[in-house]
């Protein structure tokens, strides 16, 4: 009898193992091509063997507008598990740890004026914690939503994002953990027919963050919007890895991260990949990567991969880029009289000021660029 051990590996990412039970996937070693930058060491223990949850995370929100609702619901919730089935062994174990799910719904046809903010708030690196919630946005409904990492944890946790039919959906999560948080995220998004998503992923804080977002469609229309921007300081990894499966045919993704490093040891990932399916006839779609080393002792890895297996598509392409600061930039504006240091604040963040536009609540916009200048003043740039 063949073992899952012994079975050839997928062919395509739509081939990849899918389970809810941790046992099925095999121990890591960090040699899979899926784990090779993430140093595993760090993880605490959240690729290791399933355990109790020790550490806490809880969730903080105010008041809700009309046609949105939070609640605790049980893992049994049959919602729960409808929209990802864990493709990595942390998944799994985070799928299996956590003891409930935190709904996040916003009725059909309802269209919510303000931005709604939900806080996941780490009580303490020690332990391991777990969490789970579920994103439901009902037909032709339109919401944004914050969803805010903050505090201390070593938390392995799964995002369910579903989008239904015609609706409109602005996720903005914010990784700005302390400095000894560990997490690793699977975030998947599925898409009704004409839905649409635009997903913005900050990632400042924390020892180590490792996010994982797929999207999956379900009907003609649909179109993705992934957004990223991050800044590892020293000894930061900051790990950002995307899937988006053109399962259906007549759909868009566009996928623009950009991140910023500086101080020894500082590593980021980004790895994308896109997968046109044989079906997936008048997929639009396309991903870039751009790095800024500020300094020696800095790495960034960046993979994007494209695989197609139609050639009836509207278009297809991927870049990448890395690179020090533009010596022309500086020179145009300490010429002007602009002093090193504020002339390379002014670089980073004009290079980050397309991506955190797309953020469409203006504190957080705000807090954000006065946290990249904070960095960069302790850096002495």
């Amino acid at each position: 009898m063949t073992t899952q051990a012994s079975a050839p590996p997928p062919s395509t990412k739509s081939q990849a193992l899918r389970s809810y039970d941790v046992a099925d996937f095999p121990a890591l070693t960090g040699l899979e091509e899926e784990w090779r930058f993430t140093p595993l060491k760090r993880l605490r223990g959240l690729a290791g063997e399933p355990q109790a949850a020790t550490g806490t995370v809880r969730h903080e929100y105010g008041d809700l507008p009309e046609g949105v609702a939070v609640e605790r619901i049980s893992t049994d919730d049959p919602r729960v598990g409808s929209v990802l089935t864990p493709v990595d062994r942390v998944s799994a174990l985070a799928y299996g740890g956590a003891d409930h799910a935190l709904l996040f719904s916003v009725a059909s046809d309802v269209v919510v004026g303000a931005p709604v903010t939900v806080r996941v708030v780490g009580d303490g690196a020690e332990g391991l914690a777990f969490g789970h919630t579920f994103v439901e946005v009902g037909r032709f409904a339109e919401v944004t939503l914050v969803l805010e990492h903050v505090g201390s944890a070593t938390l392995a946790d799964n995002v369910e994002v579903s989008v239904a039919d015609g609706a409109k959906l602005t996720l903005v999560t914010v990784a700005d953990w302390a400095d000894d948080a560990v997490q690793a995220q699977h975030l998947k998004i599925k898409l009704g027919r004409d839905a649409r998503v635009v997903h913005v992923q900050v990632s400042l804080g924390g020892d180590l963050v490792r996010q994982f977002t797929s999207v999956e469609y379900t009907g003609r229309g649909g179109e993705a919007e992934l957004y990223g921007v991050y800044f590892a300081d020293s000894g930061q990894h900051l790990e950002h890895r995307q899937l988006v499966d053109h399962n259906v045919p007549d759909c868009r993704s566009y996928v623009g991260y950009r991140g910023a490093l500086q101080g020894e040891d500082a590593h980021t990932v980004w790895v994308g990949d896109v997968l046109i399916q044989a079906e997936a006839t008048g997929t639009d779609t396309y991903e870039i990567n751009r790095n800024l080393l500020l300094t020696d002792g800095a790495r960034a890895d960046s993979v994007p991969n494209l695989e197609i297996e139609t050639g009836e598509i509207a278009g297809a392409g991927h870049a990448s880029a890395t690179g020090r600061f533009d010596d022309e930039q500086l020179f145009y504006l300490m010429a002007r009289g602009i002093p090193e240091s504020e002339a390379r604040r002014l670089v980073v963040r004009g290079f980050f000021a397309e991506l955190i536009n797309k953020i469409p609540v203006e504190p957080l916009r705000e807090r954000l660029g006065d946290a990249i200048e904070a960095r960069l003043a302790k850096a002495g740039a």
